[in-house]
């Protein structure tokens, strides 16, 4: 039977980065998340790591000044998949007044230490090209920093680099039972593909399960009173690209909300989110008619070009673990986390550490303080070390994207130029490793094309390296191909990884 010092529960960023930063300081740990990677609220976000400029209203000053500080340390850990991003905020003459907006500004520019980011400007919207997709009465607004993120993929590189340092991380395995049995925690697990259950031991349990983390208490520990989180669902939509320039936008509302519009895959502009409380099961969220009306009319006080549903191309919605404050609105429940452990240490109790709340940007902070309670109760071990460590593929400088993008170039003068920058600002230096994959029987070494630059050379990466099963897992997840895909290419994606698994099977028959 496998006995890990710390067991945890949810594949999130939450739990990957308490993973990754747990076995870099030398505990043993396993990690099981019943579907893929990354499959709830991780892959549901704006795609932002930002400090949050609405939460000053809101008072939340350590929760925006952790966050501002970890803009630049991620964007240093994972220069190819964190990159800087200007907002142009416009100064809305019925809503907030230009003064409070600056002062709000200047608080975001020097709470959080920044240090390569640029600093806010005013910027002249009646002129130029950050106007222009405006309505004319727009003459004046604001830009500032924060940066964008594909969230999904920092999720899986946080576990691929704990996996590399010794954890075992099991995806499609729910933890069925969890029980205190002589002094330790007793976890019964069960795969998706079936088979017998499997047994662990953990001295220290970490449920950070999202949506799920009451479910877990409730269910696997069989404590049915726990009632500890709000479900809030927040939706996006995709439409073609609104304007031409690289900038994202943020827009207030009259009901005090604010949202983004943001450069999204080269050819879309993402809009969202919006606040409203959820009732059902987490991973069947789907966007309201209420909320795509919200959505729609929102941006449309802002940009000329009137928008309506026949211009949305993409949408997804996600249920927001927010922890239970109180609060009277869904927007106005903290987005700051909330750790509590039980378990008496005096009394032989196997602890357990439950996570609720919590945002992608905090996320490291967030298992660095998890780390500090598995230390007082399993003895410390290491120190911080994750804000200087580079995530897999990450080993380059944060200026170094355009030439890393001219090395795979090089390697594959083939590759169209779209193809080259989408691999490398997925998979940083990776990109070299799967780009040089040998030829074999005949076929050149990245094999069929699936379409978009998808070869088989990459799927096969997926697959033996970052735990791609389906399509979905890689066009949605690893990728965010699915929105280019035409169904017939998603059917010969299906195909091949179906196709690749039965020989496999056969091979080792």
């Amino acid at each position: 039977m496998t006995h890990f010092d710390v067991f945890i529960i949810g594949g999130g960023i939450n739990g990957c980065g308490i993973a990754r930063d747990a076995v870099g300081r030398g505990y043993s740990v396993g990690l099981a998340e019943m579907n893929d990677l990354a499959s709830g609220t991780s892959s549901w976000s704006t795609k932002l790591v930002h400090g949050g400029l609405r939460y000053l209203e809101h008072y939340e000053f350590r929760l925006v000044r952790e966050s501002l500080m970890e803009r630049e340390v991620l964007w240093r850990i994972a220069p190819h998949i964190i990159r800087p991003l200007r907002f142009v905020l416009p100064h809305h003459k019925g809503l907030r007044p230009a003064w409070i907006l600056r002062l709000g500004l200047f608080m975001y520019d020097h709470l959080g230490g920044r240090k390569d980011l640029k600093a806010t400007t005013t910027v002249d919207l009646a002129n130029g090209p950050l106007g222009a997709p405006l309505k004319a009465g727009f003459a004046k607004g604001f830009e500032y920093s924060d940066a964008r993120v594909d969230d999904a993929r920092l999720v899986v590189l946080n576990a691929r680099d704990a996996a590399a340092r010794g954890a075992e991380i099991m995806v499609r395995t729910k933890v069925t039972e969890a029980r205190r049995e002589n002094g330790k925690w007793r976890i019964t697990l069960r795969s998706k593909d079936g088979g017998a259950a499997r047994i662990v031991t953990a001295d220290f349990l970490v449920n950070v399960a999202g949506p799920w983390v009451d479910r877990i208490i409730q269910q696997a520990m069989g404590r049915n009173e726990a009632r500890h989180i709000r479900l809030v669902q927040g939706s996006h939509i995709v439409t073609n690209k609104l304007y031409d320039h690289d900038r994202a936008y943020i827009f207030q509302n009259a009901d005090n909300r604010i949202i983004f519009a943001i450069p999204y895959e080269d050819d879309y502009t993402l809009i969202g989110t919006t606040d409203q409380d959820f009732e059902g099961e987490p991973g069947d969220a789907k966007i309201t008619p209420a909320e795509t009306d919200y959505l729609l009319k929102a941006a449309g006080e802002y940009f000329e070009k009137p928008l309506v549903a026949d211009d949305i191309v993409w949408t997804f919605s996600g249920v927001r673990p927010l922890y239970d404050d109180g609060a009277s609105k869904a927007q106005e429940a903290t987005r700051d986390y909330v750790l509590k452990v039980e378990g008496e240490k005096a009394r032989g109790e196997a602890a357990v550490l439950n996570a609720f709340g919590g945002k992608i940007t905090t996320y490291r902070k967030l298992s660095e303080e998890v780390l500090d309670k598995i230390g007082e109760r399993l003895g410390k071990r290491g120190k911080s070390w994750t804000g200087s460590e580079p995530l897999p593929g990450g080993a380059f400088p944060i200026d170094g994207v355009d030439a890393l993008e001219d090395k795979v170039r090089k390697a594959v003068p083939s590759l169209d130029v779209r193809t080259v920058r989408r691999l490398v600002r997925a998979y940083g230096t990776d990109a070299l490793v799967i780009v040089a994959r040998p030829a074999a029987d005949g076929k050149n070494g990245l094999g069929k094309d699936f379409g978009h630059g998808l070869f088989e050379a990459e799927i096969d990466w997926l697959v033996s390296s970052e735990w791609a099963f389906t399509a979905e897992d890689i066009l949605w997840r690893r990728s965010k191909l699915g929105i280019r895909m035409s169904a017939e290419q998603v059917e010969a994606v299906t195909q091949y990884l179906d196709d690749r698994r039965r020989t496999q099977r056969t091979a080792a028959a």
